[in-house]
């Protein structure tokens, strides 16, 4: 695995650790929102809706800004329905913790477990999917992916490594 797909899966696997840890505490089956750096997170009632919501907005605003091909359409389509259907998996998880409320300190670090795994479980899907599309860019375009993943995380985005130097222009 590149340097650059593992800084990039990384990232994703902060956001989702940093989400799961706001999604799982029965304290949040209220509306809440939190900030975190640039982007406000809702939990509780609206829950799903507003992250089924957010998913659609990465999924689009990816799509348009890697201007795909219509060979990379077909694999772009795997990654989109591998993060849809994570989503919805996080979001089934979520929902019985808050109606089946944990009894005890054990049981609750025992349901945060099964949301973390599911994250991890998440991850281990979109990674293949997200490599096989990645690898298929051109490198305009994986520089383009490589900045979004930073932004969405309120960051500048990836370092320019030396193969895609000439592309760091790119927006």
């Amino acid at each position: 695995m590149t340097k650059s797909i593992q800084l990039s899966v990384s990232k994703i696997a902060l956001a989702v650790f940093i989400g799961g840890i706001s999604l799982a505490h029965p304290a949040f089956a209220e509306d809440h929102s939190m900030t975190v750096g640039d982007h406000t997170i809702s939990v509780g009632k609206t829950k799903h809706h507003n992250d089924m919501d957010r998913v659609e907005q990465r999924i689009k605003t990816m799509h348009d800004k890697l201007n795909l091909t219509s060979e990379q359409e077909s694999q772009w389509n795997d990654v989109a329905q591998v993060m849809r259907g994570n989503e919805t998996d996080i979001h089934q998880l979520v929902v019985s913790r808050h109606e089946n409320e944990p009894a005890n300190a054990v049981e609750d670090l025992q349901s945060y477990e099964t949301i973390a795994d599911a994250h991890a479980d998440g991850l281990k899907k979109l990674v293949p999917v997200f490599t096989t599309f990645y690898n298929n860019l051109s490198d305009a375009q994986k520089t383009r992916a490589d900045s979004m993943f930073g932004k969405f995380e309120g960051r500048p985005g990836h370092k320019v490594s030396s193969t895609n130097r000439s592309h760091n222009n790119v927006e």
